[in-house]
């Protein structure tokens, strides 16, 4: 009992410490907002984050050759690391948007703006809750890596295949500033890009007869595309089933008055635990094979180059990734949701990808989500994140190392 008290303390001084924190927090958060940052072109955004690693205290702060920041507090062998990636899809129709996607503007405690669920908010409440981990009395033998990724929504996972492939980074546990609202991640559905091709014979738009048009001849792909998604038989009792979309489509064609002689669509194919790449890739040439004469099925493949003008070749396959339950990560992180909130926090897979399907998915380490704001808004024109969040995230962040290291011995 006595030892509760003392606990109950420690995480009433951590909250207290965290609202102290919150305005220069919210200012942060704010920068970070108004410096666009889309994938590929985070640089003064990553700048920003440098410059608040360093007023904050961490240590070996530093950008990698891909142009993530890096940066850590504590100096024990133990470690854990902290992620959110600092890049934001773009804007379509800036006047869709209620407020300007680029000012930070805050009304009724809100912040509006491009990034401010996914993942800026997170990564302002982050770096803030690390340093207070550090202020707080990290234990002695963890160090805690905190690490502002790029290209995330370009190629998820791309970053941390870099870091641990080519660094000697190797945290034992992993934790994504996810828009969670404040609940527990313990897993995601993954997902890969494919590309399906059918052909044809280009003629003269009044004649159409003439030609084959490769837009009819991927009609009956689509259509079967359609069915396959509704067929998918594999159903994993947290993640729940795959499933797939045709997400693009664009012709080639010699002019807008002739016939098209190709046709390609973007597929979108979210796998569950218990699906394979191979599989799903060979469920779509069935499709394919049997409703058009020579379509072509490609797993796509990325190379784009890092702000940094680094490059990272990969395949666009993400898989999914569930971290135990009863596991010390996910314990850690319920336990210590629940005493910076003084409630049950929700624990659920979230409906989108993350890092975690290469920290988790491909390198088996212990992943959970945890972050400010909710993740319907991300990608939308209404982004935004309730300020009020980010102090109990930043408890968050500042305790769980904590609670992880009592929690993990022996």
């Amino acid at each position: 009992m006595e030892q509760d008290r003392i606990e109950k303390r420690e995480f009433e001084a951590v909250k207290k410490l965290a609202e102290q924190s919150a305005p220069r927090c919210n200012e942060f958060l704010h920068d970070l907002v108004t410096v666009p940052s889309p994938s590929r072109s985070e640089r003064l955004a990553c700048e920003r984050v440098l410059r608040e690693m360093e007023l904050l205290g961490y240590r070996d702060v530093h950008l990698d050759e891909m142009g993530n920041v890096l940066g850590r507090v504590g100096s024990g062998p133990r470690i854990l690391a902290y992620d959110a990636h600092i890049d934001t899809v773009g804007i379509s129709n800036p006047t869709h948007w209620r407020y300007d996607p680029f000012r930070g503007i805050v009304t009724g405690g809100t912040l509006f703006g491009r990034g401010a669920s996914d993942q800026k908010g997170g990564l302002a409440a982050l770096v803030h809750g690390a340093a207070l981990a550090h202020e707080f009395g990290l234990p002695d033998d963890v160090t805690v890596w905190v690490a502002a990724t790029v290209n995330g929504e370009d190629c998820v996972g791309l970053a941390w295949q870099y870091l641990l492939n080519e660094t000697p980074l190797r945290p034992e546990v992993v934790v994504i500033a996810m828009p969670s609202h404040l609940g527990v991640c313990y897993g995601q559905r993954g997902r890969m890009e494919v590309e399906i091709a059918t052909s044809g014979v280009s003629t003269h738009g009044s004649q159409p007869d003439r030609g084959e048009n490769a837009i009819s001849n991927m009609m009956p792909v689509i259509e079967g595309l359609n069915r396959l998604h509704r067929k998918l038989e594999v159903d994993h009792p947290m993640l729940g089933r795959g499933s797939l979309a045709v997400t693009g489509i664009t012709s080639q064609s010699p002019s807008l008055t002739a016939i098209p002689d190709g046709c390609v669509v973007h597929i979108d194919r979210r796998l569950t635990i218990g699906e394979t790449a191979d599989d799903a890739l060979a469920q779509m040439r069935d499709v394919a094979e049997s409703a058009t004469e020579g379509a072509e099925v490609r797993l796509l493949h990325y190379g784009l180059p890092s702000w940094r003008g680094f490059t990272y070749p990969t395949d666009k396959v993400f898989p999914a990734w569930e971290t135990a339950e009863d596991g010390a990560a996910v314990r850690a992180a319920m336990a210590t949701a629940e005493q910076v909130l003084e409630r049950t926090p929700r624990i659920h897979r979230s409906a989108f990808s993350s890092n975690g399907c290469a920290t988790a998915g491909m390198y088996g380490i212990p992943t959970v989500g945890f972050g400010p704001a909710d993740e319907l808004h991300s990608h939308t024109v209404n982004d935004q994140i309730p300020l009020a969040q980010l102090e109990p995230a930043m408890a968050f962040y500042a305790t769980f190392p904590q609670v992880y290291s009592e929690s993990s011995q022996g």
